[in-house]
């Protein structure tokens, strides 16, 4: 290294125009990549940390990508820690299997996942919350109209990088607006610097929240995050958190927990441990993916 330059680390918040933008807790730099990493082909994605080599003439330069938490190809986000998923109370009726596919395939790849009910003044969750802390997962009771699990969620942002994913019309972007109002501004900001609509642009951007960060939402797809994230049967088990305590009970290790005699997971179900609509959401998604091969991934 060279007497001008100083390294520091950072997280990398935006990608554009060959341009990587990383917040170092004490302002936003705006760098160039080295060129190893297009030779290697691990190129820096948004929620990377990352060093970067400061210099006094010239670009400041992305150096080194620090290890991963984790990693989700669609869209190209690294080390996210959270997953809020927001489902309507009603209109449109909360969809279980949703719900279980979106927990399963964040337990997946190593990211806790947060339910947040909305419009919960219209219909009570009581039965649905049960159910899902019952399964290891937080749950939120959230009302756009009397504010109720706002602060809640603003608490589970602080020190970690976010997202929020959720079908139209449940209210993610009013839940979003609640927590930081000029989001919307930003990101719209942002498309006409692009010179393109907001819901075609497959980039990601993270957003400051006190020590937290926000990843930009329209990026996210349920599909893309199911697809990419659960593939494999064998671990499909370890995706539903309150099977872990049965597992080792089957009578068979090759157990697939869906209709073996003396499964000790569909006893648990029987017996009431286990919520029979997850039992059920399983099953499904075993059917789903027992037979994916990995061509079919690319």
């Amino acid at each position: 290294m060279c007497e001008n330059e100083k390294i520091l680390t950072g997280i990398l918040v935006r990608v554009t125009g060959g341009f990587y933008y990383v917040d170092t807790g004490e302002e936003v730099l705006e760098c160039k990549a080295r060129g190893v990493f297009r030779k290697s082909g691990n190129t820096p994605v948004v929620g990377d940390r990352v060093e970067v080599e400061l210099k006094k003439d010239g670009y400041h330069s992305l150096s080194k990508i620090l290890e991963r938490k984790n990693f989700l190809t669609r869209p190209p986000l690294a080390n996210l820690d959270r997953l809020f998923i927001v489902v309507s109370a009603t209109r449109p009726e909360p969809n279980t299997l949703v719900v279980d596919k979106l927990t399963a395939a964040a337990v997946s790849i190593d990211v806790e996942p947060v339910i947040v009910f909305s419009k919960t003044d219209m219909s009570s969750v009581d039965e649905l919350c049960d159910v899902y802390r019952k399964a290891g997962f937080t749950c939120i009771v959230y009302s756009d109209v009397t504010k109720e699990g706002v602060e809640q969620v603003k608490e589970l942002l602080k020190g970690k990088i976010s997202a929020f994913i959720g079908n139209s019309g449940v209210g993610k972007s009013t839940l979003l607006n609640n927590i930081l109002p000029d989001l919307g501004l930003k990101t719209a900001d942002i498309s006409d610097k692009l010179g393109r609509g907001r819901h075609t642009t497959r980039t990601v951007d993270l957003y400051k929240l006190e020590d937290g960060f926000i990843a930009d939402t329209p990026g996210f797809s349920t599909v893309d995050l199911i697809r990419y994230s659960l593939n494999n049967k064998d671990d499909l088990m370890h995706c539903f958190p309150e099977f872990e305590d049965y597992i080792c009970d089957c009578r068979f290790t090759s157990c697939s927990h869906t209709v073996e005699k003396d499964c000790a997971v569909i006893n648990a179900v029987n017996e009431g441990e286990i919520a029979l609509s997850r039992h059920i959401s399983y099953k499904l998604m075993f059917e789903e993916i027992k037979d994916i091969k990995a061509w079919q991934l690319k």
